[in-house]
């Protein structure tokens, strides 16, 4: 018997693990698939340089990710912005410094502004850790987001809010609820934060990759690491629990701490069954849906041209794009993100009509230079089995206040972990580690002889 068996070697849970282990505490941890990391996932173009086929950036204000990534021995880079960025609105496309306002005109500029002023301060208010504790929670969580966005007094203003949403939620915005993308930003500090890249969440990547950070984690583990050991079930009560996979092999522990998002922990079978509240929970937690895909070319032309890489647009198919070069500028690569319900649309398509239509987008949008990539990797997250969606799970209008409290409660000897438990920077890296560290420490509390 074992003192705690962690679901998923992903951050959160191989940071769980990792605190619990620290402190004197036995514990396996059993991965599905036959890698860790995951949302963020490494791989390879075809010249041999790699690719962050999942999460990869941090910004400035993610200070344990900082730490983790000094403590592991990774490298940092900030992300290219030098030159233009581009922006396609209403089929016009203009260039704008990075960091400067969009084109959006006076009016919509002055809009932008006066809807982000009032976002951050609604946000102010909500306190993430109890979201439905806030003052008027029941009316804003019966609003989506939409609806606050139908409310702004632009045209160009309503289809930044539009770009914005898909490229933070990779959601519609009458999907999420109001309350849940207040909480979100109080989480991150503001909505700038979530979406700027200089200063922002998309400002640093890993030289050589994210995956690192769980691949060198999973390495101090050792042998505590099981991939390829994808769970099915799991039974608790007063003496502990068993879990089980799918091959039929079992972890008797005291404790489990089942780190996966929502939706994936409500697939497994428990015995008994959870709550119902815990389970309506898991019912209504929708992950994103986002196709990520990198475009390489010989070299990244488009700085020659002044172009910072970065591009927004309102679009089809296409509507945020970064130079995701390799840091000595080697090779040139676009990152281009197919979002929303464009994503889904595209989910059962060939992806060879995905890669000419992104490819397409990025002609008009970037350069006629575009057209010829030297090789085009993507990675579809909603057809991740493991995953179900990226870039995590969002609340749509009514869970926080009727079910939010089973988010992060523990069910007996069961614990939960997951970016969309973090407090901070809740459905990012940093969630995930934070999450994974508070859930270890509330384990440990609770565990007699590792306080």
């Amino acid at each position: 018997m074992t003192d705690v068996a962690v679901v998923g070697a992903g951050l959160a849970g191989l940071a769980c693990a990792t605190r619990l282990v620290t402190h004197g505490a036995d514990v396996v941890v059993l991965e599905a698939r036959d890698r860790v990391g995951g949302r963020t996932e490494g791989g390879w173009r075809p010249d041999g340089t790699p690719v962050e086929l999942g999460g990869q950036w941090i910004g400035p204000t993610q200070h344990r990710m900082h730490a983790l990534a000094a403590e592991l021995g990774l490298a940092l880079f900030p992300t290219h912005v030098t030159g233009d960025a581009v922006y396609e609105l209403s089929g016009k496309r203009q260039l704008k410094k990075d960091g400067a306002n969009p084109p959006l005109g006076v009016l919509g500029t002055a809009d932008v502004g006066a809807g982000l002023l009032t976002l951050n301060r609604r946000a102010g208010k909500v306190d993430p850790e109890q979201p439905w504790a806030a003052s008027g929670a029941e009316a804003l969580d019966a609003r989506t987001f939409a609806d606050w966005i139908r409310r702004r007094p632009t045209p160009t203003g309503r289809r930044f809010w539009e770009i914005a949403t898909r490229a933070v939620f990779s959601a519609e915005p009458a999907d999420v609820s109001l309350l849940h993308v207040l909480s979100y930003v109080h989480g991150a500090g503001s909505w700038e934060q979530l979406l700027d890249t200089h200063g922002g969440a998309q400002q640093d990547r890993f030289v050589g990759g994210s995956h690192q950070v769980a691949e060198r984690l999973a390495a101090r583990l050792g042998d505590r690491v099981r991939p390829g050991s994808a769970v099915s079930g799991v039974e608790h009560g007063p003496a502990g629990v068993t879990v089980t996979t799918e091959t039929g092999e079992r972890a008797i522990a005291e404790r489990v701490v089942v780190a996966l998002p929502p939706t994936l922990a409500g697939r497994l079978s428990y015995e008994p069954g959870l709550p119902a509240a815990r389970d309506q929970l898991t019912q209504r937690v929708p992950m994103g849906a986002v196709i990520k895909v990198h475009v390489q070319y010989e070299t990244p032309f488009w700085r020659e041209d002044g172009l910072s890489g970065t591009a927004l647009s309102d679009g089809p198919d296409v509507q945020v794009v970064f130079d995701n070069s390799p840091p000595d500028g080697s090779s040139g690569v676009l990152l281009a993100f197919v979002e929303g319900r464009d994503a889904v649309r595209w989910g059962d398509r060939p992806e060879a009509e995905l890669h000419a239509a992104v490819v397409g987008r990025l002609t008009g949008l970037i350069s006629p230079r575009a057209a010829h990539p030297v090789a085009v990797v993507s990675r579809d997250w909603t057809a991740e089995r493991w995953t179900r969606g990226c870039y995590g799970g969002y609340l749509p209008p009514g869970v926080w206040t009727t079910y939010g409290r089973a988010l992060r409660e523990p069910v007996g000897p069961v614990h939960w972990a997951g970016a969309e438990c973090g407090l901070v920077w809740a459905g990012y890296m940093e969630g995930a580690v934070r999450s994974g560290e508070a859930t270890a420490d509330a384990v440990l509390a609770s565990m007699s002889g590792h306080q």
